[in-house]
């Protein structure tokens, strides 16, 4: 990971996106980033899903011609890349094409979360954090507030689910408890009857 403790934004030519959430927020984030960037960028896949998400251009065909895959998507599936050689494997090669701006969806359901932080801390890339609404924002020091509440939220903190979440919390200790006086009682009958 690049630019965690920088504003500046690199130049943008081509963005690697971790599908790691539903296809249809790849969908509905093309064309919010090129509206923010330019109309004609290009995103490439890291993704466990087959073919690219509708509006997306084509998937290009393997091998490295440039001419080929010049206005194609690159898509990285990752069940080609498994275990430890593969992933180093996938490491390099994204490496060797020169991404310098990475796209993580976190939407809150568990799909490809060790690839999509193994992806952002091993890539020299400045990274941007997708949620389910398809809205995004730098994962840098100057957006502390908004990844405080972020995090706050998917950890069921903040909003309506924060009391609920509180009181859980504070109630498990007693759970366990009763849970373990319940079977030492249902322990000791039977020993005492049987």
């Amino acid at each position: 990971m690049r630019y965690l403790f920088r504003q500046r934004i690199p130049p943008i030519d081509r963005v690697l996106l971790v599908e790691s959430g539903p296809r249809h927020i790849s969908e509905h984030l093309l064309p919010i980033l090129r509206q923010a960037w330019r109309q004609d960028l290009l995103v490439d896949l890291v993704t466990c899903y087959s073919g690219v998400p509708a509006g997306f251009p084509p998937e290009a065909p393997t091998g490295h011609d440039p001419q080929v895959t010049s206005h194609s998507t690159r898509v990285f599936p990752v069940h080609h890349y498994r275990g430890r050689a593969g992933r180093r494997r996938l490491y390099r090669e994204l490496r060797a094409l020169g991404y310098t701006v990475l796209g993580i969806i976190c939407s809150g359901e568990p799909i490809m979360t060790k690839w999509k932080w193994a992806l952002a801390l091993r890539l020299p890339v400045k990274v941007f954090v997708v949620n389910e609404n398809a809205d995004f924002f730098w994962l840098d020091y100057t957006q502390w507030r908004t990844i405080r509440q972020f995090v706050l939220f998917r950890a069921g903190l903040a909003g309506a689910g924060a009391v609920h979440t509180l009181a859980r919390l504070v109630l498990f200790p007693f759970t366990v408890l009763y849970l373990l006086l319940y079977a030492a009682a249902v322990h000791l009958r039977r020993k005492v009857h049987g």
